[in-house]
């Protein structure tokens, strides 16, 4: 794509009504079942989606770059993605650590052209290490907000996680029930990833018409 030297994966269904540009999560590169499934299924409710990965992975290693770096690649990809496609609504965000480097980039300096973020399994702190403060730069984003977690999500304490949505004026919650923080789901629940990435993609979906369409009144 022109005016992005790194690669991306881009999924445009024909009917495409916005775009969302996603991010990876710290473990697993835009290839991992979880990316592709849920690129897929956001197609299929006609968001076109822009992937990549970090340059970590693209040099295959497994340590994450410092934030710095991270933000600077979500950055470029939102503008190249803006530019290619410039008559789609845009939105960003990602899964788990992509999420989060989205945020805290537009956190620091809104992203061009974006309407706003989508979290897949925002990690509010490690594993068995309640906190908040990776939470503290969102009090500095305007835009609208969808935070999708697991209900068994090791890295976001909903206890912790839902009084510091419901503070954000621009944001929402959906919490999917019994899921991981990986959205796997046991097998009594009798759903299988493909319908908890169809539940996912409609959820994304109605979010973006929501904002497209803009506050009622």
């Amino acid at each position: 794509m022109a005016d992005s030297a790194i690669p991306l994966d881009l999924i445009r269904p024909s009917n495409a009504r916005a775009a969302l540009v996603l991010a990876h999560g710290a473990g697993a590169g835009k290839d991992h079942w979880f990316m592709t499934g849920i690129a897929a299924a956001l197609a299929r409710v006609e968001i076109a989606t822009a992937r990549f990965n970090f340059a970590y992975v693209r040099a295959g290693r497994k340590l994450p770059d410092k934030a710095p770096i991270c933000e600077a690649e979500v950055r470029e990809v939102c503008a190249a993605v803006h530019v290619a496609w410039p008559d789609l609504p845009l939105f960003a965000g990602g899964k788990s650590m992509g999420g989060r480097m989205t945020s805290q980039t537009q956190a620091a300096t809104p992203l061009p052209g974006v309407r706003g973020l989508v979290f897949l399994g925002f990690p509010l702190h490690a594993a068995k290490k309640p906190d908040t403060k990776r939470a503290a730069h969102l009090r500095a984003i305007n835009l609208p907000m969808l935070f999708m977690q697991g209900q068994r999500d090791a890295l976001a304490d909903l206890t912790l996680l839902q009084p510091i949505v419901a503070a954000l004026p621009t944001a929402q919650l959906l919490v999917i029930p019994e899921a991981d923080h990986g959205f796997e789901v046991p097998k009594r629940t009798g759903k299988d990833r493909d319908a908890i990435a169809a539940e996912l993609a409609q959820a994304i979906a109605t979010f973006i018409e929501h904002c497209i369409a803009g506050p009622t009144r």
